[in-house]
């Protein structure tokens, strides 16, 4: 073992790697997106390791993922921090359920949905519509219409600056997508598109976009 520092060629290497895992940070991701626009090379190195990853994806059947298991998870790793968590929500379930009564009581209010309507995908006649809100600093996509991808697929929500490659926001299942993003300005685009479970191997969609919207 070495200490010596990397090679330019073996730091492009780890970064192609890094940028097909998904693990860079926004700036840095959307920096090496500008970059295979223009670097074969590089290019190539980001499809050396797609390639290398993709076996990874067949050797897993697509299950469903139990709705306790992030809580198990935090438990397990963080027993006191877990504890004082789920015990304060107790007592605030507690309080809001005391509260709810008194409210509900006094005056009935028609439900006032989080956030200001930035976007709809799709249009009165789609079978399939997600509507994006964003309440300042996060942005909240739900599916107002239609059905989750089939098994073995996911819609994933991309976000498309004007002349840039799509950068994905995450995936949308059953439930809400809440990413904290800023809020993307006019004329840029969000889509969805079918991806294999998982979401897309490559850091840009590789199945049909199925709907856009212009902000």
């Amino acid at each position: 073992m070495t200490d010596a520092p990397l090679t330019p060629r073996e730091e492009d290497d780890a970064l192609a790697a890094e940028y097909v895992l998904g693990v860079l940070a926004l700036d840095e991701r959307l920096a090496v997106e500008q970059r295979l626009k223009s670097d074969s090379d590089f290019a190539l190195l980001v499809a050396r390791w797609v390639a290398h990853f993709a076996p990874l994806n067949e050797a897993y059947a697509t299950v469903p993922v139990p709705p306790d298991l992030l809580p198990k998870i935090e438990s397990r790793l963080f027993p006191k921090t877990a504890k004082l968590r789920f015990g304060w929500r107790t007592w605030l379930a507690g309080a809001v359920t005391a509260a709810a009564i008194v409210v509900g009581a006094l005056v009935l209010m028609p439900p006032t949905a989080p956030g200001t309507i930035i976007a709809s995908l799709g249009t009165d006649s789609s079978s399939l519509i997600y509507e994006a809100r964003h309440d300042g600093s996060n942005l909240l996509v739900t599916r107002v219409a239609g059905t989750p991808a089939p098994d073995g697929q996911t819609h994933e929500l991309w976000v498309i600056a004007p002349g840039a490659a799509p950068v994905s926001l995450g995936l949308l299942g059953v439930d809400p997508l809440d990413v904290e993003y800023p809020r993307p300005p006019a004329g840029w685009v969000l889509a969805v598109s079918v991806e294999p479970a998982g979401g897309s191997p490559t850091g840009a969609p590789t199945g049909p976009v199925i709907l856009t919207a212009e902000l």
